[in-house]
């Protein structure tokens, strides 16, 4: 009776899903977002929030954001803190800017009701509307190539450099690095064969090989209490925020939550199926709105911007289409409250492979891309480079923003580009002019 209602529910029939299916979906995506847990509080650590409350934070949040996905908006896209807007706060804000971390999570907060009231007032989703074809194409295979290098950042199979050159090859004699090459090898097989569950599996057989041969530590605890989170609860410092000071922070914060969100969304749902004959995503503003209200939370919980992850490309992969694996998300995420030692002891070169499997996956769109046409190319070139490139999803997706009229210009196309692309064009020039570097 209960798996009839959530089935009606979930609309699972209507979206081509089984229970079953979208509950494993959901498996994949926390086991791929589940190194969150100790990673945002590690960075957030740096800018001086108690690491062990911040990790109650980040769990509450994420949980807080996938609900709201899973039974508002009913799209499969997991919502945790984002890896660039924490790293932004901890070394820029704080570490350069020398703001309290207080006062940064006031700016998250005023980010996250600036994001509410332009979903409300609908302008969200026609700025994104606004985005052209070929962009929305990019966004997906940036998202994709950043994807897949983060896998082999984590990984170990690459590493930055330690001459002359960003980055390099790992150490092919460490234990860690040649488990991730096989776990990539055993995802890929497992793929090749079409083996149900193939991403999941490849990730929990490493990293139960890295277990039995004690290259990765046993958790020392399997259960524990929540951590206390009253040291960071509501301490944002809202006052400290409308200051001149803080203007470019505010706008950096918005700019990045609001054009993340956007290219992780449409990427997705551009490896989903999910976008119509005009390349946008129908009742964009309920995906939209769950973000910007897990932000917003989350800043009163003592974390950073939330927002739909890349990582959800997993469950999807997988077979994932409804909210149902959102759900299974954030419950998972609530669970890891009491287990975290244990689903925190996952180590990151098991995750890493079925990260550069899934960046791989999300290629395909570039074949949709009109590579004859310099207007519309030169634009989604350097979103994808630059989302790499700079390791910001963010600035890639900026770049995009300002190259595309610019070109539409010498076309000769100007009355095509929309008013909405035009407010595209001077929110993301505002963001390099304004930007802290």
């Amino acid at each position: 009776m209960v798996a009839q209602w959530i089935s009606r529910f979930f609309r699972l029939p209507e979206h081509g899903t089984t229970f079953r299916q979208e509950i494993l979906a959901g498996l994949v995506t926390f086991m791929a977002i589940a190194y969150i847990i100790i990673v945002n509080p590690a960075i957030l650590k740096s800018a001086g929030i108690p690491y062990e409350a911040c990790m109650a934070a980040t769990i509450i949040s994420a949980a807080f954001g996938c609900v709201i996905m899973g039974a508002y908006a009913n799209r499969p896209f997991a919502i945790a803190s984002y890896m660039g807007e924490n790293a932004f706060v901890a070394y820029t804000v704080v570490g350069v800017l020398h703001f309290p971390w207080q006062t940064a999570l006031g700016a998250v907060f005023i980010s996250g009701i600036l994001l509410s009231l332009l979903t409300l007032s609908g302008w969200r989703s026609i700025m994104s509307e606004a985005v052209p074809a070929s962009l929305k194409y990019s966004f997906a295979v940036g998202i994709g190539l950043f994807l897949a290098f983060i896998g082999f950042i984590e990984s170990g199979i690459v590493r930055v450099g330690s001459g002359s050159v960003p980055v390099e090859m790992g150490d092919l004699h460490s234990h860690s690095v040649l488990l991730a090459i096989i776990g990539f090898l055993l995802i890929g097989i497992l793929l090749v064969r079409k083996v149900p569950a193939a991403i999941l599996l490849g990730i929990l057989a490493t990293a139960a090989l890295a277990f039995a041969t004690g290259i990765a530590p046993v958790p020392a605890a399997i259960v524990s209490m929540p951590p206390d989170i009253s040291p960071i609860f509501l301490q944002l410092d809202l006052a400290g925020v409308f200051t001149w000071g803080m203007f470019s922070v505010v706008l950096t914060l918005f700019t990045m939550a609001f054009l993340d969100t956007m290219g992780t969304l449409i990427g997705l749902s551009a490896r989903a199926g999910f976008l119509d004959s005009s390349g946008n995503l129908p009742q964009v503003e309920r995906p939209f709105l769950a973000d910007a209200l897990a932000t917003t939370a989350g800043a009163l919980l003592g974390t950073t911007t939330n927002g739909a992850f890349i990582e959800s490309a997993g469950g999807i992969e997988q077979g994932g289409r409804t909210g149902l694996v959102a759900i299974v998300v954030g419950s998972l995420f609530l669970i890891a409250l009491f287990f975290s030692p244990l689903f925190a002891s996952i180590p990151t070169f098991a995750t890493g492979p079925a990260l550069i499997i899934v960046g791989l996956m999300m290629l395909e769109p570039i074949t949709r891309l009109d590579f004859s046409d310099y207007a519309e190319v030169i634009p989604s070139f350097t979103v994808i480079a630059m989302m790499s490139f700079t390791y910001n999803i963010g600035v890639g997706l900026c770049a995009g923003f300002v190259l595309w009229p610019v070109f539409a210009i010498v076309r000769g196309r100007i009355r095509a580009i929309p008013p909405a692309c035009w407010a595209l064009f001077v929110l993301n020039l505002a963001f390099f002019v304004f930007y802290p570097y």
